[in-house]
């Protein structure tokens, strides 16, 4: 007897539109509730990053908070060797392009369902992933590879919590070799851009060519400050506004008052030094 049209089409691949390939999961084998994944090769052409290759990338939506990036090399690896596996909360740029923090000064992630980037050593894995059955769900716990839930997740999820002290240790000890060097380096140009810059006994300064802006002396600094300021006066638009005006008779009253003060405080003292004295 020939098997009906209705099995015959269970046993492929199911495709949705938009291009994606419904993959059914299940927890374990005993379970009868399944889970359904959508993928899809990644064909960004505007991304650059090279942790994502076009042609041995695959995109995947719809991954449960229970699934890891353990858990996803594991399932999807039965369609060709992993590379690497990325999840984020939201599709976008990867994770190297963003901010490089240290693990024990990242924040603690979200429990929600989130999407996938998996990097297949070989292009064929992304069509082998594609073509596969649709009555053939993929399992995540199994005899030989376990996943822990529930309470037995969040127990292990404490003890996780806790940083060894010889491994924090070690990155400390790290990230200031790194910067002891990184200050060595920077007393070491600036003593040489300091050698060059110094002036002889005439007053000259040597200057060479060189790729580096060249740090000025205080004077240059405050010529370069005055002129700034110089071009910022004449581009001002001087009693333009009747506030203007008003600030601008302030100011001359005022400098003529101080200089009226001025003026009789050195009469006074002209006379005082005038004045005779036989002794």
């Amino acid at each position: 007897m020939a098997p009906s049209k209705r099995k015959h089409a269970i046993n492929k691949a199911c495709i949705i539109p938009g291009g994606f390939t419904v993959l059914p999961l299940k927890f374990n084998s005993d379970t009868k509730s399944e889970h359904n994944l959508c993928v899809k090769e990644h064909k960004v052409r505007s991304e650059s990053s090279s942790h994502r290759p076009l042609d041995r990338t695959l995109f995947v939506l719809n991954i449960p908070p229970y699934c890891s990036e353990d858990v996803i090399k594991e399932l999807f690896s039965q369609f060709g060797s992993v590379q690497s596996v990325e999840l984020s909360n939201h599709p976008g740029l990867s994770h190297q392009s963003g901010s490089t923090l240290s693990t024990f000064f990242k924040p603690a992630e979200k429990q929600c369902f989130k999407v996938g980037y998996i990097v297949f050593q070989k292009p064929s894995s992304i069509a082998a992933a594609k073509s596969h059955p649709y009555n053939v769900p993929l399992v995540v716990c199994s005899t030989q590879h376990t996943v822990k839930t529930g309470v037995q997740k969040w127990i292990q999820q404490y003890k996780d919590s806790f940083v060894q002290p010889d491994k924090l240790q070690s990155v400390v000890d790290e990230f200031m070799k790194n910067f002891d060097k990184m200050k060595e380096e920077e007393e070491e140009r600036l003593k040489q851009e300091a050698e060059q810059q110094k002036e002889d006994e005439e007053g000259w300064v040597k200057v060479s060519r060189g790729h580096k802006a060249r740090p000025h002396s205080e004077v240059a600094n405050q010529k370069a400050l005055q002129k700034e300021m110089g071009k910022k006066k004449r581009k001002e638009l001087l009693n333009f506004y009747s506030w203007q005006h008003k600030n601008t008779q302030k100011q001359h009253i005022a400098e003529l008052r101080k200089k009226f003060e001025e003026d009789k405080q050195r009469i006074a003292l002209l006379r005082a030094q005038r004045k005779f004295r036989p002794y």
